[in-house]
């Protein structure tokens, strides 16, 4: 972004991100409270959402490590108030409510942070140079989120060796984490 000054423009960058995430996550939370999406699609919408928006916005911080490393600090500033809530430390029900499938706090040390726990080393570590780290972060975001949402909506018919999952969930995932991971 800032030939002259990387240090800078990454700075710049980080700032931006974290503030158009937090503009989509306020977006989200107020979806919820005028019951525009049940909660269920909504955290799907959070996850596909979150995911892609920091994979569109790497683009602006440099190709440097200093680039990769404040690029994979904002999932964590993102879900910093649910490590909290999570661990006992805070209580906010509408972050339960949002982010967790069966309203308990613990839940949040699983999957929400396992989600986020991926995001994040894959952005630190591998950073726009391996297709594999590009690939599960789509999957992570486009898949997941979109297997839910179509599973819940159209998915009658189970797969038979796991009768939690859909047929139409899991052909969702695919579809939609390979389209996504083309660009």
């Amino acid at each position: 972004m800032f030939s002259y000054n990387w240090v800078a423009g990454d700075i710049i960058a980080l700032a931006f991100t974290y503030g158009v995430i937090l503009s989509i996550l306020k977006f989200l939370e107020e979806s919820a409270k005028m019951e525009l999406f049940d909660l269920n699609v909504l955290r799907k919408l959070c996850h596909v959402m979150i995911g892609l928006t920091l994979m569109l916005c790497w683009p602006l911080f440099s190709s440097g490590r200093t680039g990769a490393i404040l690029a994979s600090l904002i999932p964590g500033l993102v879900t910093t108030r649910g490590l909290i809530v999570g661990l006992g430390m805070g209580k906010d029900e509408k972050i339960i409510r949002s982010l967790s499938r069966y309203r308990n706090s613990r839940e949040l040390l699983k999957a929400t942070m396992g989600y986020v726990s991926t995001i994040t080393l894959a952005t630190a570590i591998y950073w726009r140079t391996s297709p594999a780290a590009i690939a599960a972060i789509c999957n992570l975001c486009a898949g997941d989120g979109i297997a839910d949402i179509a599973g819940r909506r159209f998915g009658s018919w189970k797969l038979p060796y796991n009768r939690n999952k859909s047929i139409v969930g899991t052909t969702a995932m695919a579809t939609c984490g390979f389209l996504a991971s083309l660009g």
